[in-house]
């Protein structure tokens, strides 16, 4: 009886809190982790801690599975640093077929891309000097040589940087083979380092301000007549579009040419094209939200419509569907999504909520710390709606008591068919006491709402739950992108958390 008490101890979760928790499966935990990864130091954890939980999760987690995830993480959750991450610890354990140049083809999107898994590799396996581009896996060298000819001699330029590791040396290590005379001349020009420099709208606005002015104001008409010239000649990218408002505002740009832009960031299809994940939405609403110009509301109704067009294809819940969507606005939630964002854990859940609230008929929407608080919002103001809460979070404490949740409808003999929290699932009891979220979960679908279902919405990717994932109607979706109600929709549908990575085609060579 002694050893088998000792045993159970061994075996029994513990979260950042010193509460019990569910260990997630190597899978699942895989999955959260990366999605929820910017590369930055986390609350309880840092970078480097993470990178090794990720690598040791490889090693125990089918190859397969490894590389549909790297992909879903570029292509559908749209990040950019973890699946080079991925693709370099996984040509480490995985030889002898085309699995990993096959991911590498299917994860390069930019030709940037190319130079940077090279210096992942070179420092996941701590190579140095001259020599450190020596012994590149075979098959990281046949996808980047299918990635050399995808990209032509305008997006070679737009990305030929001086970095450790250059698009020469890219080139020279990997010998890709030219599928025509004309891709051949542009390898060439690599080579020789003579790739024509394009002319970007960064370019020109430097060049307007290198001229010599006679006045202050002959300046200031100059800058207002290139970002008028830039806006008009559709030279500006989506994303550079939206980073770019205070500066258009700022400028003193003329109305014709403020709808103009309005019109681009408001659109549904540039939205699409974009795929800009929803906090750059926040990002550029925060960023222009205090600046004292007539436009200035007229960009952030824009802003609220593009980000709303980013969960368009969520058919979302109707008035006889209740819904309680609780936000974690703890202090564990305040890192930053990586060290340079502005942009820290809880806003991300906070957006994601509102973006919920927005597309639901029927809801309770709040934020819990130490205790939890209701607020009725209304449905159309996703950012306006995200920055009330911003301001107020304060007024509910800073711990993670997310049983305050389920307690609140337990006391009050609500019955609601949805329980979504947007989290880091680092939940406990602060008071001392032996309340938990599993218990009362428990407690709840017992009493008064048998056909519940609870979804943690994982934003932080520790590798433990509060509750057992995928019984008794719990459920787990990570991530920072609109794609996780992708997720939702297809759980809504029967499937699992991971259906829709393990569906994943990966390009073949």
């Amino acid at each position: 009886m002694k050893f088998n008490i000792l045993t159970r101890k061994k075996k029994q979760v513990i979260n950042f809190e010193g509460a019990k928790a569910i260990k997630l499966s190597p899978e699942m935990e895989l999955y959260s982790a990366v999605v929820t990864s910017g590369l930055g130091n986390k609350f309880y954890t840092s970078e480097e801690e993470r990178i090794s939980r990720i690598r040791a999760l490889i090693c125990q987690t089918d190859p397969e599975f490894v590389a549909k995830l790297a992909v879903y993480a570029r292509t559908k959750m749209n990040l950019r640093s973890i699946p080079l991450v991925l693709i370099t610890e996984l040509a480490k354990i995985h030889q002898g077929d085309s699995l990993v140049s096959n991911t590498v083809t299917s994860v390069i999107q930019r030709a940037d891309e190319i130079t940077e898994l090279l210096a992942c590799y070179t420092l996941a396996n701590e190579r140095t000097g001259y020599k450190k581009l020596n012994k590149l896996s075979k098959q990281i060298q046949k996808g980047l040589g299918n990635s050399f000819n995808r990209f032509d001699e305008y997006q070679f330029a737009k990305y030929d940087r001086q970095t450790e590791i250059s698009l020469k040396d890219a080139l020279f290590l990997v010998r890709p083979k030219a599928k025509s005379d004309s891709q051949q001349a542009i390898f060439d020009k690599i080579a020789e380092e003579q790739l024509e420099t394009p002319y970007t709208w960064e370019v020109e606005l430097s060049q307007t301000g290198q001229v010599d002015y006679s006045t202050p104001q002959e300046k200031a008409d100059a800058f207002r007549n290139k970002w008028e010239e830039l806006i008009a000649s559709n030279r500006l990218g989506y994303m550079a579009l939206l980073r770019n408002i205070r500066n258009i505002l700022e400028a003193g740009v003329r109305a014709e040419y403020i709808e103009i832009a309005g019109n681009r960031i408001r659109s549904e299809s540039e939205v699409a094209r974009s795929r800009q994940l929803p906090f750059r939405f926040l990002s550029a609403y925060r960023e222009i939200q205090k600046v004292e110009n007539e436009f200035t509301s007229y960009f952030l109704d824009c802003l609220e419509e593009a980000v709303s067009y980013s969960i368009s294809n969520l058919k979302g819940f109707g008035l006889y569907t209740k819904i309680l969507i609780a936000c974690d606005v703890s202090s564990s939630m305040y890192c930053q999504l990586s060290p340079k964002s502005k942009i820290r854990c809880y806003d991300i859940g906070l957006l994601l909520g509102m973006l919920m609230n927005s597309k639901s008929k029927n809801v309770i929407t709040g934020i819990f710390g130490s205790k939890w608080k209701p607020y009725s919002l209304p449905s159309k103001q996703i950012l306006a709606n995200t920055q009330l809460l911003n301001s107020i979070e304060g007024s509910v404490g800073y711990s993670t008591n997310g049983f305050k949740v389920i307690s609140s409808l337990i006391k009050k003999g609500k019955v609601v068919d949805k329980v979504m929290m947007f989290t880091d699932c680092q939940m406990w009891d602060s008071s001392g006491g032996q309340n938990s979220i599993q218990k009362l979960w428990k407690e709840y679908k017992a009493t008064i709402a048998p056909s519940a279902k609870l979804y943690l919405f994982d934003l932080a990717g520790y590798g433990n739950t509060p509750l057992r994932v995928e019984q008794n109607d719990v459920f787990l979706i990570a991530g920072w992108s609109d794609k996780i109600f992708d997720v939702l929709t297809a759980l809504e549908n029967g499937e699992s958390t991971l259906s829709q990575i393990k569906s994943i085609k990966l390009n073949s060579d």
